[in-house]
């Protein structure tokens, strides 16, 4: 009997190969992060606005053009992961909600295999420009992420009520020993257009450093 190898590795699930990273308890929980890389873009201005809904699709235009052309080309194929987006202000204060959302600072993306090249990017901005996307797919980079000790929890709700959970978080991180220390975190796990606010569900996650 012919028996046949396998040409092609099996499509890669980031979010089940690393399903440790994103535990969602609707209690907070400590986690140690190894360094990720993401597809990412920075920006600063109200969510939802000209410019982040501008940022969004060009990363997803990114994401999407880089994945399918492995695919179509042999090689090895992926999931494109959810979104995910750090906030801070723009003196880099990480405690910006107070501030007027004009003026808040973010970085959105998406995490991605760390077989992808910076010159596969470039390739795909080639492809996009001739499509007449967005400028801003220029932007997109490869960038590594080293968030390592954390505190970590599932926000179930509107995305202005989540500083009743990262409350929640900020006391467990203390009675551990840590405070906050770098940019909030969210993974968005909803997608805001087609659930309703109540239920949306959201992964928060702030980086954590000794308070001693």
């Amino acid at each position: 009997m012919k028996t046949t190898s396998k040409t092609t590795a099996e499509k890669i699930d980031l979010y089940k190969l690393h399903k440790e990273d994103y535990v969602s308890p609707r209690k907070p929980a400590l986690l140690v992060l190894k360094p990720i890389t993401y597809l990412a873009i920075d920006g600063q201005g109200e969510p939802g606005g000209a410019s982040f809904t501008d940022r969004i699709g060009a990363l997803y235009a990114m994401a999407y053009t880089v994945k399918m052309t492995r695919k179509f080309g042999g090689q090895q194929d992926y999931s494109v992961c959810k979104l995910e987006a750090q906030w801070w202000g723009p003196t880099g204060d990480p405690d910006f909600a107070h501030l007027p959302k004009e003026e808040w600072c973010w970085k959105l993306m998406i995490r991605t295999p760390d077989f992808v090249a910076r010159g596969e990017l470039e390739q795909a901005v080639a492809v996009l420009a001739k499509r007449g996307k967005s400028a801003s797919v220029k932007e997109v980079r490869l960038e590594t992420i080293e968030e390592g000790q954390c505190v970590q929890m599932l926000h179930v709700g509107p995305y202005d009520r989540e500083g009743d959970t990262i409350a929640i978080m900020q006391a467990h991180a203390e009675k551990h020993g840590f405070r906050f220390q770098g940019r909030h975190h969210e993974i968005y796990l909803s997608d805001p257009r087609r659930v309703e606010a109540e239920r949306l569900k959201t992964i928060l996650r702030e980086p954590l450093a000794s308070a001693r």
